[in-house]
C-alpha cells in the first residue's frame, strides 16, 4: 500500500543539525528525527550510531527505522489521480518558512542542516502521474531504484496550497522509491500551463525544501516534459538529462510554449535521452550537447507469464491494449473487425476518442477499459493476435511502441502499421502498409501454429529489457568526455592552509558529486616560502581522474613574486579547457559550483564573465549570511542558491576571488593588465575591458563560493598596502578616469533578467 507521509517543520532534515554549538541532549534528539524519518542506507544508519555513540561516549543502541511512525503510519491511496485542489492529511507538507528567523533576531533562515547524503540521487521531473499507465518514466525510476538509487518522482500533480512545501508517498517498502507532490496556489496544469514567475518562486522553494528533507548533495534531474525545464535546470548542483521519449509538438494538448521550451530544453541538458531514430535525429537538428539513443524495452518475467499454448479449439482474439486516443487508428480496427467477424477484437485502454461510441455497431468489438498493469499478463495470454493499429503522423513515425516489446515477451504474433522504429523487427513481426495488407497479415497471424517463431520473439525480448535500458543510461551519464573542460587557475602566495584546503574542495569527489564537470588545475606559486612549495610538488604527484573532477594538473613555481595578474596570465597561457577559471587560493568551492557558472554562459551568450555569491568580498557578490562555522556558513549559502536557482544579478564589477570566462572572450578581451601589480584593480580593469567588447557580467545566484578575503595581502603591511592601492589606482584612472568605488548590494535587492543586446 502506498504510504504518504506529513511532514512538519521540527521534523523536516533542515532542522537535523542546526548548529555545531546544540547541546547533546538537543543534537541526540535531531538525530533521532534523523535517524526515524529518512529513507537511508545501511552505510548511512551506521555512520549516524557511530556518531550518536561518540557524542554521548558510551554504547547504545537506535530503534529500527522499521518502528518509525513515519514509516508505519498508512495512509489512503490517492484515488482520484488529481492532487489540484486537496488539502487533508494525506498532504506531506514541509512547511519551512524561507523568512523565518531565529528567536533571537539574528537574521539566519531558521533551521539550517549540517547534514548531506551520500547516496545517489535522480529526480525525475515526470510526463504522467505514477499511478497512470506503468510505463517508460516508471520502469526507468524503477529499474534505477533498483540499482540503490534513491529516487524521487515529481508528479505531473500539484497539490491546490498557496504555501511552499511538497506532499510525499512512498511507493515501495524495500526501496527509497518516492512521489513528489508540489504545492501550487491554485489549478494548475503541466500539459495546459507553463508556470508563471510566482508560480516557480513557489516551486523552487518547495524543490529547496526536497532537497533540504532527503539531504540531497547533488542530484540527477531527468526531465520527461518540458513544463519543467525552468525548475529542473536551475539547481547547480544536478546533471540536467532530457529523456525525449515522445514528439511533444505532435500532441494536441501541446502549447506552442511547451514546444519552445522543448527545443530550449535540448540545448539546455546536458544530456538527452531519446528513444527512437526520429527524436535523435530531432535533437540533433535542435543542438543537443551529447546524445543516447536509449529505446524502450519490457519487463520481460512479468509479461513472460502470458505465455500459454492455447487450448484446441479456444476462440481466437485479437487483442490491443494501450492508449486509445488521438493516435489510434478507429476506422483501420473497423476494417479489422469486419474482416474477421466471427473473432473477438478486444482493446484495453482508456478511450479518449469516443471510439467505442464510433464501432458501437461491430458486435465483435469489446472494450475493457482501463486496465491494472499488473493484471496485463493475463488479458495478455488470451489474445490470438496483437495489434498496433495506430494513424501515421508525425507522433507515430517518431514512436517506439512499448507495447511491442511486451508481445513479444509473451511470444504473441504482432501485426502492426508502418512504423519506423518497428522495421529493424520485420523478422520477428508483421509491418503493413495498407489495411489490406494489416488483414491478409492478420489472416496469416491467426493460423500460426510454429512455436519456433514464438522462442525467436520471446528470445529477442528477454535481451530487451528495463534493467538493461538502466544500464545504457548510467554508463551514458557517467561519459566525461561529452562534458567541456575547465580550466581553474590559482596563483598561491605562502597560506599553505588554505591552498591545501583549497585544492582538497576542488578535487573532492564526495564534495563535488559523481557527476561532476571536468575539471583541469593549473597552480602558479608566487615564490612561497612557508612550505607551499613542497606541498603542492606533493599535491602535483597525486593520481587524478574519476571519480574526483580533476582531469589534469599543472604547476609552475615562480622564483619571484611576479604579482596576481602576471601569474593570472601564465596560467591562462598554459589553459587547454573551453571555459576558464580564475580562483582565490583563500576560496572553498561547493557542489555543482562548475557547473553552475557554466551554464549561465551557456545560456546567456551575452554574458562575458560570471562570479558566485560569497560570504565575504567587498561588492554586490556578498549575500547576508549568519556567522557562524565554515560549515554552517556553506550551508547558509546554499539554501539561498536552491531558493534562488537559475538566477543571475547583474554586475558592473565582478571581484577576481571566482570568476568563470569563455575561452573565446579571453581571445577577445586579451590577458591581464600586468601594471596593476602586485594586486589591486587589475579586475576593474578587465571587467571594464569586458563591457567595453560589448559582453554583460554576472553573479550567478545560485551558486556560492566560500571566500576568507585577502589573505596573501593580509600579510603585507597597512602602509604598504594603502601604497600599492594608491599607486595601482592612479594607474587606473589614468586609463579609465575616475573610479568607482565599489558598493554591496541594497538590502532586498533581487536578481533581474540580463538586456538581450546584439553585439
Amino acid at each position: 500500500m502506498a504510504q504518504y507521509q506529513k511532514i512538519t517543520r521540527s521534523e523536516s532534515v533542515a532542522s537535523s543539525i542546526a548548529s555545531a554549538t546544540i547541546p547533546s541532549v538537543t543534537l541526540l534528539r535531531q538525530f533521532k528525527k534523523l535517524y526515524y524519518r529518512l529513507p537511508m542506507s545501511p552505510a548511512m544508519r551506521h555512520r549516524i550510531g557511530l556518531l550518536r555513540r561518540r557524542l554521548l561516549g558510551r554504547q547504545g543502541e537506535l530503534p529500527s527505522l522499521a518502528a518509525s511512525d513515519a514509516e508505519s503510519k498508512p495512509f489512503r491511496a490517492w484515488a482520484d489521480g488529481s492532487a489540484a485542489g486537496t488539502s487533508d492529511d494525506r498532504i506531506a507538507r514541509v512547511d519551512l518558512d524561507p523568512c523565518a528567523q531565529a528567536a533571537d533576531g539574528d537574521n539566519r533562515p531558521a533551521e539550517i542542516s549540517l547534514w548531506l547524503s551520500d547516496d545517489s540521487v535522480v529526480v525525475f521531473y515526470s510526463v504522467i502521474d505514477w499511478h497512470f499507465r506503468h510505463q517508460r518514466p516508471q520502469q526507468l525510476a524503477l529499474s534505477l531504484a533498483q540499482r540503490g538509487f534513491v529516487v524521487l518522482y515529481i508528479s505531473v500533480n500539484f497539490v491546490n496550497d498557496p504555501q511552499s512545501g511538497f506532499r510525499l508517498e512512498r511507493l515501495s517498502e524495500r526501496l527509497a522509491l518516492y512521489q513528489i507532490f508540489l504545492h501550487v496556489s491554485g489549478q494548475h496544469s503541466v500539459y495546459e500551463n507553463i508556470a508563471s514567475e510566482a508560480i516557480l518562486r513557489q516551486q523552487k522553494i518547495g524543490q529547496r525544501m526536497m532537497w533540504e528533507y532527503f539531504g540531497i548533495r547533488d542530484a540527477i534531474h531527468i526531465v520527461q516534459h518540458p513544463y519543467w525545464t525552468k525548475l529542473a535546470s536551475s539547481v547547480a548542483a544536478s546533471k540536467l538529462v532530457y529523456d525525449c521519449m515522445d514528439f511533444h509538438a505532435g500532441f494536441s494538448n501541446t502549447s506552442q510554449a511547451h514546444h519552445e521550451g522543448e527545443l530550449k530544453l535540448i540545448q539546455q541538458a546536458d544530456l538527452t535521452i531519446v528513444s527512437s531514430d526520429y527524436l535523435f535525429k530531432m535533437a540533433q537538428g535542435a543542438g543537443a550537447k551529447a546524445l543516447s539513443l536509449i529505446r524502450n524495452a519490457t519487463e520481460y518475467p512479468h509479461f513472460r507469464q502470458a505465455y500459454v499454448r492455447a487450448p484446441d479449439g479456444a476462440a481466437k482474439i485479437i487483442g490491443y491494449y494501450g492508449a486509445i486516443a488521438e493516435w489510434f487508428d478507429v476506422g483501420l480496427v473497423r476494417t479489422i473487425a469486419t474482416a474477421f467477424p466471427d473473432v473477438e477484437i478486444r482493446l484495453i485502454g482508456s478511450d479518449t476518442v469516443n471510439a467505442q461510441s464510433q464501432l458501437k455497431d461491430l458486435r465483435n468489438v469489446r472494450f475493457l477499459g482501463e486496465i491494472p498493469y499488473r493484471r496485463l499478463p493475463e488479458q495478455l495470454a488470451a489474445f490470438s493476435v496483437c495489434i498496433i493499429p495506430f494513424r501515421i503522423t508525425e507522433l507515430t513515425l517518431a514512436t517506439n511502441p512499448v507495447k511491442v516489446y511486451e508481445y513479444l515477451s509473451a511470444g504473441k504474433p504482432v501485426v502492426a502499421v508502418d512504423l519506423p522504429e518497428l522495421r529493424s523487427m520485420d523478422h520477428l513481426i508483421s509491418r503493413c502498409l495498407s489495411a489490406q495488407e494489416f488483414v491478409e497479415a492478420v489472416q496469416g497471424a491467426l493460423e500460426e501454429v510454429d512455436p519456433q517463431r514464438q522462442q525467436a520473439r520471446m528470445q529477442f525480448a528477454a535481451e530487451q529489457t528495463w534493467e538493461q535500458r538502466a544500464t545504457e543510461l548510467i554508463l551514458a551519464l557517467g561519459d566525461s568526455s561529452i562534458e567541456p573542460l575547465v580550466s581553474v587557475v590559482i596563483v598561491t602566495y605562502n597560506n599553505m592552509a588554505l591552498t591545501e584546503r583549497c585544492l582538497s574542495s576542488l578535487s573532492d569527489s564526495v564534495r563535488q558529486g559523481q557527476y561532476s564537470v571536468p575539471i583541469e588545475l593549473i597552480l602558479i606559486d608566487n615564490a612561497s616560502s612557508d612550505g607551499s612549495v613542497e606541498m603542492l610538488l606533493r599535491w602535483e604527484n597525486l593520481p587524478i581522474g574519476p571519480p574526483s573532477p580533476v582531469r589534469a594538473k599543472k604547476l609552475v613555481l615562480n622564483t619571484v613574486n611576479r604579482g596576481f595578474g602576471p601569474a593570472v596570465n601564465q596560467g591562462l597561457a598554459m589553459a587547454s579547457g573551453d571555459f576558464f577559471v580564475i580562483l582565490n587560493n583563500d576560496t572553498i568551492v561547493t557542489t555543482g559550483w562548475a557547473r553552475g557558472l557554466l551554464r549561465h554562459l551557456q545560456r546567456n551568450p551575452e554574458l562575458g564573465m560570471v562570479g558566485p555569491v560569497t560570504n565575504n568580498i567587498g561588492n554586490e557578490s556578498m549575500i547576508p549570511l549568519p556567522k557562524g562555522s565554515v560549515d554552517h556558513t556553506c550551508f547558509a549559502g546554499r539554501r539561498y542558491n536552491l531558493d534562488h536557482a537559475g538566477e543571475l544579478y547583474p554586475l558592473q564589477i565582478a571581484a577576481f576571488f571566482c570568476v568563470m570566462i569563455p575561452r573565446n572572450v579571453h581571445e577577445i578581451v586579451g590577458c591581464l593588465d600586468e601594471q596593476f601589480v602586485p594586486g589591486f584593480f587589475e579586475d576593474d580593469d578587465y571587467c571594464l575591458r569586458i563591457r567595453k567588447a560589448g559582453f554583460q557580467i554576472a553573479c550567478a545566484e545560485d551558486v556560492f563560493v566560500y571566500h576568507e578575503l585577502s589573505a596573501s595581502f593580509d600579510q603585507l603591511a597597512l602602509s604598504n598596502r594603502a601604497a600599492i592601492f594608491d599607486r595601482n589606482k592612479a594607474l587606473f584612472e589614468a586609463k579609465w578616469g575616475p573610479w568607482k568605488p565599489h558598493q554591496y548590494r541594497p538590502a532586498g535587492a533581487r536578481a533581474i533578467a540580463l538586456k538581450r543586446e546584439r553585439r
